[in-house]
């Protein structure tokens, strides 16, 4: 602001300066003309022409017009100084001067300026030959006293732009830092935010694009204190679900005897354990590679045809009254083998919480530019509380009554690789009347083949 102010100063002073050369050239010119229409015209006292008496042109050119202020009328005959108005001539101007010395000599008009002591005359001159006289009209202007003006003006600027630039500043200081302040608070809220505490949030004020940042940073926020409880858990769960069968490994191990029938049931124990630690160590990798691009192979899979192998494999998986309700017909581009592993984790589910004779149907339907691929069964179903939450890593159903070997991850699974083929996973379950799981898959993946 202070630059600005600065320059806007000094360009109004050139400005002020540049009018003043054009009034007063307007002026010098406006004389000049004057002159030479008297000396084209009549004498007005003896309504004769002047013919060749210069003198009396001169006379009353002089008589007749009044100079402005710090403006002199000078006229030069015959080589010599001859009258001026008004009398009393700067020292730049006087007769003997040789700025007057210069004019005598002229022949033809000039126009010009010269810097004489402090201050700087403007000029023009115009010769005037009437037979054998020759005299020189001029008339001048003293710039010193409207340059002080000029800089008095220019020092009146220079005191209101101060005084406005000193409230304008005062007034930018208050809003600013009121503007500002949300900003403040947020370097403050960010530097007090640690991996152990991410519930501070800013408050909103306002609809501007302060706010707007608020409410971003805040829900960013929320989405980071989700993604690190979540990592919490996960380790958490993580941790508990490898203790259990390192405890159970290192007790059979640590007691193990010299009996040849207690080392084959141990070995075959431990064995067991290291197997279910390899399918979870297995599991926790495949959920890692669902965020890789690579996760899936994308081919042009037949609905029918995979429907079909995927109800010949799940009839092997358990003693269960295993149906094939629908084949849809159509293409899906899609991974086939990650499609037959969530469709066979939820054929698997569903035996570990069914019984003999307990109804499992497997189908597909294509609708709307969707392929549907749903698991039913008539067990024990899922209480609504937990029908959200059962997806989450190592979660499972609290009202089940009997428990999955695994370690719940497996709806984790068959989520990603939905979500993975930009399509989602849909329950419809009843405590008592059995699940429905249901594969949405789009028949084109939005991806394409960038996947």
């Amino acid at each position: 602001m202070a630059f600005s102010t600065l320059v806007s100063v000094l360009a109004i002073r050139e400005i002020l300066l540049v009018r003043l050369e054009q009034e007063i050239e307007k002026y010098l010119t406006q004389e000049v003309n004057e002159f030479r229409r008297l000396t084209q015209g009549k004498n007005p006292s003896t309504a004769q022409p002047f013919g060749d008496d210069v003198a009396a042109i001169f006379d009353v050119f002089l008589s007749r017009n009044i100079p402005h202020e710090n403006s002199f009328l000078i006229t030069l005959l015959s080589g010599k100084f001859y009258k001026s108005s008004p009398q009393a001539l700067p020292i730049g101007l006087q007769p003997n001067s040789a700025l007057i010395k210069d004019w005598q000599k002229l022949k033809q008009l000039k126009q010009g300026k010269e810097f004489i002591s402090n201050h700087t005359i403007y000029y023009m001159a115009e010769p005037i030959l009437k037979g054998k006289t020759q005299g020189v009209f001029v008339v001048t202007y003293s710039s010193s006293s409207a340059h002080q003006q000029v800089n008095q003006a220019v020092v009146v600027i220079i005191q209101v732009t101060i005084v406005v630039l000193a409230i304008a500043s005062v007034l930018a200081w208050v809003v600013a830092g009121r503007l500002l302040a949300p900003l403040s608070l947020l370097i403050e809220t960010a530097h007090l935010i640690t991996e152990s505490d991410l519930s501070r949030r800013i408050p909103v004020q306002g609809v501007d694009q302060i706010a707007e940042l608020s409410i971003t940073f805040n829900e960013m926020l929320d989405r980071l204190q989700t993604a690190f409880a979540s990592q919490r858990n996960f380790i958490n769960d993580a941790s508990h679900e490898l203790r259990t069968p390192i405890t159970i490994i290192r007790g059979h191990l640590e007691l193990l005897g010299d009996d040849p029938q207690e080392r084959r049931e141990t070995v075959e124990l431990v064995t067991d354990e290291l197997d279910r630690m390899s399918r979870f160590v297995d599991d926790l990798l495949l959920l890692a590679k669902a965020e890789q691009p690579n996760f899936l192979n994308l081919q042009t899979v037949d609905i029918s045809l995979l429907i079909g192998e995927l109800y010949t494999k799940a009839t092997a998986l358990a003693q269960r009254d295993w149906r094939l309700e629908n084949k849809g017909v159509g293409l899906i581009v899609a991974d086939r083998q990650r499609l037959t592993q969530a469709i066979m984790n939820l054929a698997q589910n569903a035996t570990q919480y069914t019984s003999d004779g307990d109804v499992i149907a497997l189908g597909s339907e294509v609708l709307n530019g969707y392929a549907y691929f749903w698991v039913r069964d008539t067990g024990v179903g899922i209480a609504p509380t937990d029908q959200e939450r059962i997806f989450e890593r190592f979660a499972r159903g609290s009202h089940s009554y009997r428990r999955s070997e695994g370690a719940g991850l497996g709806l984790s699974i068959v989520r990603a690789i939905a979500t993975a083929h930009g399509g989602r996973v849909e329950l419809k379950s009843k405590l008592g009347k059995g699940s429905t799981f249901t594969l949405i898959i789009p028949l084109d993946p939005p991806f394409g083949d960038s996947v």
